[in-house]
């Protein structure tokens, strides 16, 4: 019977699994593009910045450098001593990653509800990075999907048990709070100059910069 059930539920682990290292290898591509950091700078600043969004498994992180960086995503810019052991080495997003970034940024994959709210809050930090159009279409999709489980919560009969009603309107309560809180995201970012020109502030400097980049490292 255990097996039966472990069998069952293996698609749904691998699925899950699949979302999770999508989540952070946007997540480690993303702050890669802040600056180069070394595998142990870029743990405790996944720790520290996406910690909140999803966990951090640090058995997982030097395999998908290795992976990023077997598909030209990274690359190895240069190695640095290490204080009590071997030498480090410090990894730059490549333009193909900045591409592969983006790519995953602008997507919407179909996943469980818990982990598409995960992912957009991992995007949402790096709001930044976007244009303001883009921005601007990734709330409006939250907010859609958003009202669209409120919805379905709404039409549903209240439960019987207190307790599992209580979670029922605390789950409400949190829908209409997220709701609210993207919607002024969204006016902000229609209507604050600053947001529209964000993106653009940067932008021709970091294209010259990983240009230069790619030259350097790939030639």
């Amino acid at each position: 019977m255990s097996k039966l059930l472990f069998t069952s539920s293996l698609p749904n682990l691998l699925e899950e699994y699949t979302d999770w290292i999508t989540m952070l290898e946007l997540a480690t591509l993303g702050l890669l593009q802040r600056e180069p950091l070394h595998g142990y700078r870029l743990k405790q600043q996944l720790e520290l910045f996406i910690g909140g969004c999803i966990s951090v498994n640090y058995g997982a992180i030097y395999p998908l450098l290795k992976r990023l960086e077997e598909r030209q995503a990274i690359a190895t810019l240069a190695e640095e001593a290490g204080e009590a052991g071997p030498s480090r080495k410090v990894y730059a997003i490549t333009l193909r990653g900045r591409d592969r970034w983006r790519q995953e940024m602008l997507e919407y994959p179909h996943e469980s509800w818990v982990n598409a709210r995960s992912r957009f809050m991992v995007k949402f930090f790096f709001f930044s990075y976007l244009e303001s159009a883009e921005r601007a279409k990734l709330l409006e999709h939250r907010i859609m999907v958003c009202r669209l489980r409120l919805e379905s919560q709404e039409v549903e009969l209240a439960p019987d048990d207190p307790y599992r009603a209580a979670i029922k309107q605390r789950f409400i309560a949190v829908l209409q709070d997220e709701i609210q809180w993207l919607s002024e995201q969204l006016a902000r970012e229609q209507e604050d100059p600053a947001c529209k020109n964000l993106a653009n502030q940067s932008g021709d400097d970091a294209t010259i910069f990983y240009s230069q980049l790619d030259q350097s490292l790939f030639r």
